[in-house]
C-alpha cells in the first residue's frame, strides 16, 4: 500500500484557522489530521475543531505527555469534547519523565485503552520505547526522521513484532515541513528540538543535525524530497511549518505536500 499523508498543526493555532485547515486537508485527500499537544495548546481542543469541519478524516493528537496527564483525564476530556472516537487517534508519550518512563507508558496506554475505543499510539524516538509501542499500542508515532532512519525504524518495529507474535502496529512518523518563506521558522523549531537532551541523543545516534531530517523548498522540491518516504512507512504526517499564522499559510502547506491520486486512495490506517 502507497503511504498514507498526514497533516499536523499546533494545539496553538487559532481554532477559525484550524477549521479551515482540516476542511481543506479532506478535500485534499488527505488521510488524517494531527495536531500536537503543547503547554501552550491543547491539541484534543484543537481536534474538536477540525472535527466541526470535517466528515471522515481520521484526527489524531501528539503526544499528550503522561507524566502530567493521566488516562482518566484523556478519556474524560475525549467524552467532553464530543470527538468522534472511530475517527480519533490518541498518541501517548512519557514527556519529562526522567525514570521509569517505559512502565509509565506502558501503564497509560493499557489504561486507556481500557477507557475508551480510540487507537493509542505510542510517541518513541529511542529503541525501548519503541518497543514498546510494539508490545501494546495500535501504532508507532516516530519524529525527526530521515529516509534511511525511517527505513531502519520500520525494520526493527517489523523485526520486533514477529518476536512477540503480535501484528506490526502502524507505523507513523511527523516530518517537519515548510515553504521557502518559512524557513526560518522550521530551523528554529529544529534547533530548538536538538537542545533537548532525549532528542540531541536521538540525532547523536542518526548521526546527523535536526535540520537534515526537515523538508524546505518549492512545490515540487518538496514533492521530491516526501516521495523518499514512500513505501517505507504505514503513514507520514506533514508537521506544518507555515510563514505566519494566517490560514494562507497554511493552506499553502497543505496545497504543497498533498497527497498523490495513489495515496489519496489509502485513506485509512
Amino acid at each position: 500500500m502507497p503511504t498514507r499523508r498526514g497533516l499536523g498543526i499546533a494545539g496553538s493555532l487559532d481554532h477559525r484557522i484550524v477549521e479551515q485547515v482540516a476542511r481543506a486537508t479532506e478535500q485534499a485527500g488527505y488521510g488524517s489530521f494531527w495536531a500536537n499537544d503543547t503547554p501552550g495548546g491543547e491539541g484534543l481542543a484543537s481536534l474538536a475543531a477540525a472535527a466541526r469541519a470535517t466528515d471522515g478524516i481520521d484526527l489524531g493528537v501528539g503526544v499528550i505527555p503522561v507524566d502530567r496527564t493521566t488516562p482518566d483525564q484523556i478519556a474524560a476530556r475525549l467524552v467532553e469534547l464530543g470527538l468522534p472516537l472511530g475517527r480519533v487517534i490518541v498518541g501517548l508519550g512519557s514527556g519529562g519523565a526522567r525514570t521509569g518512563s517505559v512502565e509509565l507508558v506502558r501503564g497509560a496506554v493499557e489504561a486507556l485503552k481500557r477507557l475508551v475505543p480510540v487507537r493509542v499510539y505510542v510517541g518513541a524516538l529511542g529503541p525501548r520505547m519503541t518497543r514498546l509501542g510494539v508490545e501494546v499500542a495500535d501504532g508507532l508515532l516516530l519524529s525527526w526522521l530521515t529516509p534511511d532512519a525511517a527505513r531502519e525504524a520500520a525494520e526493527f518495529v517489523r523485526d520486533a513484532a514477529k518476536q512477540a507474535g503480535r501484528p506490526t502496529p502502524t507505523i507513523a512518523t511527523y516530518l517537519r515541513l515548510s515553504l521557502p518563506e518559512g524557513e526560518g521558522r522550521l530551523v528554529e523549531e529544529a534547533n530548538r528540538y536538538a537542545g533537548y537532551p532525549a532528542y540531541a541523543a536521538h540525532f547523536a545516534r542518526m548521526g546527523v543535525a535536526a535540520t537534515e531530517t526537515t523538508i524546505s523548498g518549492t512545490d515540487p522540491e518538496i514533492r521530491g524530497r516526501l516521495a523518499l518516504f514512500d513505501g517505507v512507512l504505514d503513514e507520514v504526517v506533514v508537521r506544518a511549518i507555515a510563514s505566519d499564522e494566517t490560514p494562507e499559510a497554511y493552506l499553502a502547506l497543505v496545497k504543497a505536500a498533498g497527497p498523490s491520486a495513489r495515496q489519496r486512495r489509502n485513506r485509512r490506517t
